[in-house]
């Protein structure tokens, strides 16, 4: 009978939590302790998986507690809202018209009700400034096609929106080394894309935005991909050739069919590692 209840213990275990907090080690810690270093610096990158309501919800307790220590020095970026869209955001924050009209003015994504409102309407309600840092869509697929001779013609004004195409890159970065091998994978017309070249014109430009908005004072909570700040690559590369002296704190996610340790190859992701169950429920 002892065994038994043993066995039925261990069968169950697995689901009795839906979700793990992992530091880079691979230990599992407490959300107070992710909440203490994230917010004892002044830049957090919140790695995210697009679809999964654990992290959502994550992000915005990390918000919260941020505005409870930091005030209004607080300050949201975005990779879910493109540069060009910054003027129509900080409308909407600034309480000029209603979320409707939001609605109706900007390329939202499809999860946006239900994973980034949240957020934004927090910003609104507490006057905080979000930041719409990401290259617009097309300009990345014009990288991924053309590369960056590309960019020749575009006006100063469009090119005011996203890194300078000639961006420094480096290609020995395991991100990029791996996107590169994927490529390598896909049909001839990926192949001979600039697949690289454009996920890191996305990096650097969410980076320029980061730095060209923050004070001296700003706590900076951003929100993107987990794979654009993952193993403090990405953003953060770019971040810390402008900053070397910036504190920042990296978050990533990761699903795995057993979360009660962290598989090896997730260790060294980020300062921290949110680890969800594979089959968890997806907001679209």
């Amino acid at each position: 009978m002892c065994c038994g209840l043993l066995w039925s213990f261990l069968c169950f275990s697995q689901y009795d939590k839906a979700f793990v907090i992992y530091n880079a080690k691979g230990k599992a810690v407490t959300y107070k302790n992710l909440k203490s270093k994230s917010l004892a610096g002044n830049l957090v990158l919140f790695g995210e998986y697009h679809d999964n309501p654990i992290v959502h919800w994550l992000q915005l307790e990390l918000t919260q507690d941020a505005f409870d220590q930091h005030g209004v020095n607080v300050m949201l970026g975005f990779e879910m809202f493109e540069q060009d869209q910054q003027s129509v955001l900080n409308r909407y924050v600034q309480g000029a018209f209603p979320e409707k009209s939001l609605k109706d003015s900007l390329r939202l994504w499809p999860n946006y009700e239900t994973d980034y409102a949240p957020l934004i309407e927090f910003a609104k309600t507490n006057k905080l400034p979000c930041i719409a840092d990401n290259i617009q869509r097309k300009y990345a697929s014009l990288m991924f096609k053309k590369g960056r001779t590309a960019f020749d013609t575009l006006s100063p004004f469009i090119r005011n929106q996203m890194a300078d195409p000639f961006f420094e890159l480096d290609t020995n970065l395991s991100q990029y080394k791996a996107l590169k091998e994927m490529a390598s994978h896909m049909p001839s017309g990926a192949n001979g894309s600039y697949m690289v070249e454009s996920q890191a014109f996305k990096d650097a430009t969410m980076a320029k935005f980061i730095l060209a908005n923050m004070q001296a004072s700003t706590f900076f909570m951003h929100y993107n991909g987990a794979y654009h700040s993952d193993f403090y690559q990405g953003i953060m590369w770019y971040l810390l050739q402008a900053k070397p002296d910036l504190r920042i704190t990296t978050i990533s996610t990761v699903s795995q069919s057993d979360i009660n340790s962290l598989d090896k190859e997730h260790l060294g992701r980020a300062d921290f590692i949110i680890c969800v169950p594979e089959n968890m429920t997806k907001t679209h």
